[in-house]
């Protein structure tokens, strides 16, 4: 028979053992306690000096928290993704070297002397700027998640990858530092007063794939940056060193990497990426189109499968992210019986806009098993749907924008598994 104590009863019975313990310790006061005067190997030696790193890594024993690709998804890693080991991280900003990768051809080294990035099309000046020019601009710092449209795209058929870093890992949530892109476009001479409602900018990479995607003019003069640090330091390679295009709340398709061009143009571009890629297909055979924000989401990374629970019954922490592309995270609920009843979650902090959002749901762990989970909400109102309601409306034909309230089997040995429930 399993008992149930609160939280605070099992922290001071723990306390009270171990009063216990060194009560009796002290009672054989002339026989030694290995547990108290054996001498460590650590506090034996010194340890590294602070020559040994010049730049910090993790330890070895953190050496499992890595990014994770799937091999089958494409056919070649130069066009490929890796997933954010969501399941092992806590708060919400992502290191750098742990932030998801998508190439469509491989990640480049291009360095900042040799960078160069043209503003041409419907303005009086076509420029081009160095990485020195932009350093010179006004700059602006924010946090931002980005996402690509396919995050938990496999899952529009059923339940498929177990774990939610491969389930929910294309994402990452990032400091980004760099010149908001209006000040750019006014350099080259953009009427910002004049008629922009037609107007759009066509951003493009300078990797082999110049990738390209069209921008309404109304977003880029509204949050989008050009930015060239993230976290604090310098862009990673795969990040888009030495510069990229940062496109809050947006799919992250349109964060394009290595920017090399932004031409204004009278009307969207139509490109290979915005036409015949990253539009969602309908159960009747058309797409969607420009659905380029990424709506409330949200998923529970602790317990989950990669993250089981490993202790018996009793206190438990559950806890996820949320994050909307419309704004700030303001709610999640959490079920622990597949969506019949529901608690609110702590937010660790107020939600930010266009950021993750870590939730908490301190609670009490029986030993039996769970169907756990998550459900945000944003400040417009927007509540996350179930599957049932997505697939009501897009079918079962499409890749990306699966916002869908995801489901984990906890069972009674802790271990998680990933399931759909009806």
């Amino acid at each position: 028979m399993v008992t149930r104590r609160g939280r605070r009863e099992f922290l001071k019975g723990s306390v009270a053992t171990s009063a216990a313990l060194v009560a009796a310790g002290g009672a054989r006061a002339q026989t030694a306690d290995p547990l108290i005067t054996e001498i460590q190997p650590w506090a034996q030696s010194f340890g590294d000096g602070v020559d040994a790193t010049p730049y910090g890594l993790p330890i070895e024993f953190e050496s499992d928290v890595i990014r994770r690709n799937v091999p089958w998804l494409t056919a070649d890693a130069t066009s490929s993704i890796n997933f954010t080991p969501i399941h092992a991280l806590d708060g919400t900003i992502t290191p750098q070297g742990c932030a998801f990768e998508r190439h469509h051809s491989g990640a480049i080294e291009l360095a900042k002397p040799d960078y160069r990035l043209m503003i041409n099309g419907l303005v009086d000046t076509p420029l081009v700027f160095t990485y020195e020019d932009l350093e010179r601009f006004p700059r602006e710092t924010h946090v931002y998640f980005c996402e690509c449209a396919a995050n938990t795209g496999m899952e529009w058929a059923g339940a498929q990858l177990n774990g939610a870093q491969f389930t929910h890992g294309m994402i990452h949530n990032m400091e980004y530092s760099g010149v908001p892109l209006r000040l750019l476009l006014e350099e080259a001479g953009l009427d910002a007063a004049g008629d922009l409602a037609d107007k759009w900018v066509y951003v493009e990479g300078a990797d082999a794939s110049s990738n390209g995607r069209s921008i309404p003019m109304e977003k880029a003069l509204d949050d989008v940056l050009v930015a060239f640090k993230a976290n604090g330091e310098a862009l990673r390679k795969e990040h888009g060193y030495p510069v990229r295009l940062v496109v809050p709340g947006w799919e992250g398709n349109m964060w394009v990497k290595w920017l090399r061009r932004i031409e204004v143009t009278p009307m969207a571009v139509q490109s290979r990426e915005e036409t015949s890629k990253y539009t969602d297909t309908l159960a009747d055979g058309t797409s969607r189109k420009w659905t380029w924000v990424m709506d409330a989401k949200s998923v529970i990374t602790s317990p989950s499968p990669q993250s089981p629970i490993t202790h018996g019954p009793g206190p438990l922490v559950i806890t996820g992210l949320a994050w909307s592309g419309h704004g700030a995270t303001t709610r999640v609920d959490v079920s622990k019986d597949g969506g019949k009843t529901w608690e609110t979650a702590r937010l660790a902090a107020p939600g930010a806009d266009k950021a993750l959002t870590r939730f908490y749901l301190d609670t009490e762990w029986d030993g039996e098993e769970m169907l756990l989970q998550s459900r945000a909400m944003d400040e417009t109102g927007y509540v996350q749907p179930t599957k049932t309601q997505l697939r009501e409306v897009r079918g079962l034909n499409s890749i990306y924008h699966n916002n869908c309230i995801q489901t984990w089997w906890v069972k009674p040995g802790g271990e998680a598994e990933n399931v759909e429930v009806s």
